[in-house]
Formats: C-alpha cells, sequence, structure tokens
C-alpha cells in the first residue's frame, strides 16, 4: 500500500477524534496542560492499536474470504465513512462536553468510540495482505498530532468545524474504499 494511501486512511479516522477534540477544546479548558496531553495521547494510543487488532482477527479470516476481501474492504469503509458523514450531519449532538473528557472512564469510552472505525481499517488492511505495524504507527501519529491541533482549533475557533471535519473524514474513507474495489476489479 502507498504511503499516500496510508496517510489519507490516516487523516480519515483521526476526523473523528479531532472533531471530538475540537469540541472539547471549545470549553477552553482542555486545550492546555495535562487534559489535552491525556486526550491526544490516549486517542493516538487507540488509533495505534486498533487497526492492529482488526489486523490480527482479520488474518484468521482471511482465508475464508480471499475471493471478495476487496469487497469486504470497500463495504466496511464505504460503511465506516457513511456513519461518520451521518454523524457529522446530525445536529443532535452537543459541541460542548458536559463531564471533563480527559478523564477516567469518559476518556477510555471516548478513546474506544473514536477508534472503532480503525479496527474496520485493520481488517481491511489484512485481506489486503499489507503488514500492520507501520500503517498503524502513522495512524497512531496522525491521530494524535491532529488532535492536538484540534484542542487547539476549539480552544480558538468553538465549535465551528467539528462536524464539517467528520463529514470530509467519511469522504476520505469511503474514497479510499472505492480506489481499492476498482484497483482489484480492474487487475
Amino acid at each position: 500500500m502507498a504511503f499516500f494511501d496510508i496517510v489519507m486512511i490516516a487523516v480519515g479516522l483521526a476526523m473523528d477524534a479531532c472533531a471530538v477534540c475540537v469540541g472539547a477544546g471549545t470549553s477552553g479548558h482542555l486545550a492546555h496542560g495535562r487534559p489535552a496531553f491525556r486526550l491526544w495521547f490516549h486517542f493516538g494510543l487507540f488509533q495505534f492499536l486498533m487497526p492492529v487488532i482488526g489486523w490480527f482477527l482479520g488474518t484468521a479470516i482471511l482465508p475464508l474470504i480471499a475471493s471478495v476481501d476487496h469487497w469486504v474492504a470497500f463495504g466496511l469503509l464505504a460503511f465506516v465513512g457513511s456513519r461518520m458523514i451521518r454523524s457529522g450531519f446530525d445536529r443532535d449532538l452537543p459541541s460542548h462536553p458536559h463531564v471533563d473528557p480527559s478523564r477516567g472512564l469518559t476518556l477510555v469510552i471516548l478513546s474506544i468510540a473514536t477508534s472503532i472505525d480503525a479496527l474496520a481499517v485493520g481488517l481491511s488492511l489484512a485481506m489486503l495482505r499489507v503488514t500492520i505495524w507501520y500503517p498503524s504507527l502513522l495512524i497512531g501519529i496522525i491521530t494524535g498530532a491532529l488532535s492536538y491541533l484540534g484542542l487547539r482549533a476549539g480552544d480558538r475557533l468553538g465549535g465551528i468545524f467539528g462536524k464539517r471535519m467528520e463529514i470530509a473524514g467519511g469522504f476520505i474513507l469511503i474514497l479510499i474504499g472505492l480506489r481499492i474495489l476498482i484497483s482489484h476489479l480492474t487487475a
């Protein structure tokens, strides 16, 4: 898999974590110091770990679905992307956190929720027979960096861009899925 593809997948996956950080940053209390570190570090860590878990699950079932793996990869990325887009258009979600999202169970739940999509990507990468460590490391680093930038942006700009970033991330994942599907069908 090309470096550009991995970076685009990483950016797409990082958008929901970044959007959460923008929303958390709007409170003005989480954009600096330990709370900021806890958020961006944990989001990056979980985004690193989830593709690895998905990849190991995927390698176990790969022989069973090898003839349709490109369709499964496309389906998973399209599903995750469409969920992100739908969530981005959901106006009922609050943009300001009611509790401190950088502590305790809330931090763990947010870390899992923003990285569950990466599990599906890890499964897709296993089906494409891509080695997982390098993509997972890039996904984790890019997520951590964009989460930090999201906290800073949220602190400065409020919640203006949060939903738009999640929508953009969803479209990026769908486009990567289409590219995978087309490249396998035309090969």
